[in-house]
């Protein structure tokens, strides 16, 4: 009897651009994307943690110095990453009001003929901010940073018009609070049977998807 061949793995991947630990963990999504390759599907999402950084930071960090200090935290967190580049003038001089705009911008991407490229777009975008420290909360540096990877602006722009973007990234919102997704990074595997949140290692994210192939999700439980 031919052995029935392990159907391929759903990853439902939750971020936020401007969160530090999505961008430590970006390493990490390329390299289960370069060890499963076809065997696994990650599907990006967005969720609302810096919705209003006007608001959130000064509340949680402190009205007078909150933004110095959040800044600080971030270089600490992403210090021991080698590749979790951040530019000092991020948070400092560089405060996007919000993660929407950016989040908004690729669910534009992701309802056009580009859609497949939406990881590299969300890549840019957050190389931008870590790295360049561009204000990814402005509109029209998102439609530069989409333009250099060759993404169709025009469609963006009527996607963004036409509420289709929107309605893509509320549906996002909406899912995240059906499945209970807490922060940001969040991976959602086996149809939200298995959570990880947070700086999940890659080892630990390699074990479940080697888990789940083995065992693929429709077999009999005993439960």
């Amino acid at each position: 009897m031919e052995k029935k061949m392990p159907e391929k793995i759903s990853i439902d991947y939750y971020s936020d651009t401007l969160c530090v630990w999505a961008w430590i963990a970006q390493p990490r999504l390329e390299e289960l994307d370069s060890k499963w390759g076809e065997q696994i599907e990650i599907n990006h999402h967005f969720v609302d943690i810096f919705g209003n950084s006007n608001k959130k930071i000064p509340a949680r960090w402190g009205e007078t110095d909150g933004y110095e200090k959040f800044a600080a935290h971030v270089e600490h967190s992403a210090a021991e990453f080698e590749r979790a580049t951040v530019n000092p003038s991020i948070w400092r001089d560089t405060r996007p009001n919000s993660s929407a705009q950016s989040h908004l911008l690729l669910r534009a991407a992701g309802t056009g003929p580009d859609a497949a490229q939406l990881p590299m777009l969300a890549l840019a975008i957050r190389k931008a901010f870590f790295c360049d420290a561009q204000n990814i909360s402005d509109m029209e540096v998102l439609f530069s940073i989409a333009e250099e990877q060759n993404f169709d602006v025009n469609h963006l722009r009527k996607s963004l018009q036409d509420g289709s973007a929107l309605a893509a990234l509320t549906s996002d919102l909406k899912q995240a609070i059906d499945l209970g997704v807490r922060g940001s990074p969040t991976w959602i595997l086996n149809s939200g049977r298995q959570v990880l949140y947070g700086n999940v290692g890659y080892r630990i994210l390699n074990a479940n998807i080697e888990e789940l192939l083995a065992h693929p999700s429709d077999e009999a439980s005993w439960c």
